[in-house]
């Protein structure tokens, strides 16, 4: 009988092993923590990760063999960012409220600066669908850097909007946000992520041909920030440390990550299976036993 409970024992125990999505023996690692408050991970087709420091207005650079190097100075105040199949890092540089497109050599190029004659609030957060069309978030957070003072913003409403391709004005996709933060879609092209923080809320979406939106419902109810999604299609929310959904909404996984706030997460690595995940003054990393699709 105690042979037979042993036994059971182990066999659950592999059952949980073998149902995490970390892999087998990884543990956090801390990267650094020389900064003020990191956001905006997003990762290149060769695995290296770029993200912000946005009060110290610098994008940072974290290769695959693991060294941290200083990308840009003066970088907009950029918050959230993405590359685009060119390889260009576009950024949601919230200084003056614009979108930016920086090059590998460091030179930014504005892409988008107002919505129909009115400055945004502070674009957030951003991602690039399979054509090349940009959705971002932009809610109003009060800067310390900015000239311009609330309650007054020149923009009217929180929204979240869509850049077609090729296009010069956005369109706005979602006008029923209070505060919008991270967004994300699957890879197909077919499915996009909101997060609604001020109510703690995910949105889901189905993307429609023209890029706009339909089907709104609530995904699961959480409080985040960053968003992103792996292979699998699970959901990957930044904020409490890290919680994981799978594609139904159910919780599958919850990484402890010890610092006040988790804001944003990324897959990179040469085998895009580490999560690069943004915390307040830090960035850490975990192995996955997954991998990422950006």
């Amino acid at each position: 009988m105690k042979t037979l409970l042993v036994f059971a024992i182990a066999l659950t125990s592999l059952s949980s092993f073998a149902q995490s999505l970390i892999a087998p023996g990884a543990r956090l690692e801390l990267v650094s923590s020389q900064f003020k408050f990191t956001e905006g991970a997003s990762v290149d087709k060769a695995g290296n990760i770029y993200f912000t420091d946005q009060p110290n207005n610098n994008i940072w650079k974290y290769d695959t063999n693991g060294k941290l190097t200083l990308f840009k100075e003066n970088a907009g105040r950029s918050n959230g960012t993405y590359f685009d199949k060119a390889g260009n890092l576009v950024t949601c540089a919230d200084e003056n409220g614009q979108l930016w497109s920086i090059d590998k050599k460091g030179k930014e190029t504005v892409i988008l600066k107002n919505f129909q004659g009115h400055q945004f609030n502070g674009p957030n957060d951003l991602w690039i669908d399979p054509k090349g069309g940009i959705y971002f978030t932009d809610p109003y957070f009060q800067r310390d850097y900015w000239t311009r003072k609330s309650p007054d913003p020149d923009m009217k409403g929180e929204n979240l909007y869509y850049l077609p391709k090729g296009k010069s004005e956005p369109i706005v996709v979602d006008n029923q946000f209070i505060k919008p933060n991270g967004v994300v879609g699957t890879p197909d092209g077919k499915t996009l992520y909101a997060a609604e923080i001020a109510k703690g809320v995910i949105i889901k979406y189905d993307i429609k041909p023209d890029g706009t939106l339909a089907n709104r419902r609530d995904f699961v109810e959480d409080r985040a920030d960053g968003i992103t999604v792996d292979e699998k299609g699970n959901v990957y929310l930044a904020g409490n440390g890290v919680t994981i959904y799978d594609p139904s909404g159910k919780k599958i996984e919850h990484i402890d990550v010890p610092s006040k706030w988790t804001a944003n997460l990324c897959f990179g690595g040469k085998k895009k299976d580490v999560l690069f995940i943004t915390a307040s003054e830090s960035v850490y990393t975990i192995k996955m036993a997954v991998k990422g699709v950006e």
